[in-house]
C-alpha cells in the first residue's frame, strides 16, 4: 500500500510542478518598439519603427494599440497574437477617401517576432506586398 502511494506521489509531483510553472506565453509582453524592415515589395521597401502596447484591449491576451510615424504623421492601428502569429494592422488613410492600410503578419516565439509578410492596400484594387523582418525589441534608432 505504501509503495502504491509513493508511486502515485512520484508521478503526481512532477505534473503538479509543471502545472504551477508560469508559461512563457503568459509571461511575455510585446509592449515596446520593433524595427520592421520590408523588402521585395514594389515600392514599400525600408524600415519602420512599430510601437506596440500589449494590454489585451482587443480581446486577446496579447493585443492592443499599434502605431508608427510616416512622413511626420503618427499612424495608428491594432495588433493581436493568435495561434503564435501576430497580425499588426495600421490605418494609413486613402487619398480619395477610400480606406487604406498596411498589415504585417509573422510568427512569434518566446516574445520575439520572426520574419513574415507585409501587405499594403491603397484602396480599390491597388496593393503592394513583400517580406518583413522584425528586429530586436526596443532597438529602433528613431
Amino acid at each position: 500500500m505504501i509503495r502504491k502511494i509513493l508511486a502515485i506521489t512520484a508521478t503526481a509531483l512532477p505534473l503538479l510542478a509543471f502545472a504551477l510553472t508560469p508559461s512563457s506565453a503568459s509571461a511575455q509582453s510585446f509592449t515596446g518598439n520593433w524595427p520592421a524592415t520590408v523588402s521585395g515589395s514594389g515600392g514599400s521597401n525600408g524600415t519602420e519603427c512599430i510601437t506596440l502596447v500589449d494590454n489585451g484591449s482587443i480581446g486577446r491576451p496579447h493585443s492592443g494599440q499599434a502605431s508608427f510615424i510616416f512622413e511626420n504623421n503618427k499612424l495608428f492601428g491594432t495588433f493581436q497574437v493568435i495561434n503564435n502569429f501576430i497580425a499588426i494592422t495600421i490605418q494609413t488613410g486613402g487619398g480619395n477617401g477610400e480606406g487604406a492600410g498596411v498589415v504585417y503578419t509573422a510568427p512569434v516565439s518566446n516574445g520575439d517576432i520572426r520574419k513574415g509578410v507585409f501587405e499594403a492596400v491603397f484602396g480599390g484594387n491597388e496593393t503592394d506586398s513583400g517580406a518583413v523582418a522584425f528586429g530586436v525589441k526596443n532597438s529602433c534608432s528613431n
